[in-house]
């Protein structure tokens, strides 16, 4: 019997082992609040800001799973995600290659957490500045801008992004921009 409840007790401790793990985020909020409370302000304000920025890398990650899979013909690198402070007007960011065997390429960058975004979905939103910027397309239900090479620029719910380049031919930079996966894109 004894063993059965050595057991059992295993089985929960190992379920369980996920929830009680440490969780970078709220372990360097826990301690933004603890240097508060003692009114040490520097290591308060700097251990938020590595929370922000360990936020910004999880949204980067988050972003990577949103990027098209290869589409017939091409090949994908592994996705990179970066994710830089607000120094830097903050942004988090997921970038994937795609090549052709003619030695075309393709790069989707998807980047959030950033107010230049908004500043960008401003002009965007408006048709005579954008049209000044390259011809608007529409990518699926949104509008985006596409300038003479093909470039595909277009801001998903005024938060997000979302930037086709390279120097594969315009269609499949099209192509491109129309597998994001824009409905998952603009619920987070």
């Amino acid at each position: 019997m004894n063993i059965l409840k050595i057991l059992l007790g295993a089985a929960f401790i190992a379920m369980a082992a996920p929830a009680l793990a440490a969780d970078d985020v709220l372990d360097a909020i826990d301690q933004a609040r603890k240097s508060y409370e003692a009114n040490d302000l520097g290591n308060a304000k700097q251990s938020l800001d590595l929370a922000s920025q360990l936020i910004g890398q999880k949204n980067a990650e988050s972003f990577a799973v949103l990027l098209p899979a290869p589409l017939p013909g091409w090949k994908a690198d592994k996705a990179q995600t970066a994710a830089v402070g607000m120094a830097m007007f903050g942004a988090s960011s997921a970038t994937r290659v795609y090549s052709n065997e003619k030695g075309d390429n393709v790069e989707v960058a998807i980047t959030g957490d950033s107010a230049m975004i908004m500043q960008f979905a401003t002009i965007l939103a408006n048709p005579q500045i954008a049209g000044a910027m390259g011809k608007l397309v529409r990518v699926g239900n949104q509008r985006a801008v596409q300038s003479a090479e093909g470039d595909i620029h277009m801001v998903i719910s005024n938060k997000f992004l979302v930037m086709v380049t390279g120097s594969g031919p315009p269609d499949a930079k099209m192509a491109y921009a129309g597998a994001v996966n824009v409905d998952k894109l603009s619920k987070m």
